[in-house]
């Protein structure tokens, strides 16, 4: 399914460096309702994206950077397989 990615800092306290909590919001790219939000950090979301997707280093890299930022980062229209929706808890039986 392909998704629209948004992120924002949990904590906008937290150090600049390291790992950084962040709230995750997950939207259909096609339009249709199905907003997502779901709670991890930086390291664990970075370390999906390079696992589960096709996005390039030099896209990875600009989203990193962006996490940082106080606006947050986002990736549109990103494919994510049914596999990685269910572990992150997006379908529900």
């Amino acid at each position: 399914m392909r998704m629209n990615i948004t992120t924002r800092r949990s904590d906008p306290y937290e150090p600049d460096f390291g790992t950084i909590a962040i709230s995750l919001t997950l939207r259909p790219a096609c339009g249709l309702p199905g907003d997502y939000e779901y709670a991890t950090d930086s390291a664990a979301l970075l370390r999906m994206l390079r696992r589960q997707t096709d996005l390039s280093d030099h896209v990875l890299q600009g989203f990193e950077a962006s996490l940082r930022t106080p606006f947050g980062a986002r990736l549109r229209d990103v494919e994510l397989s049914d596999n990685v929706l269910n572990e992150i808890g997006y379908f529900i039986d």
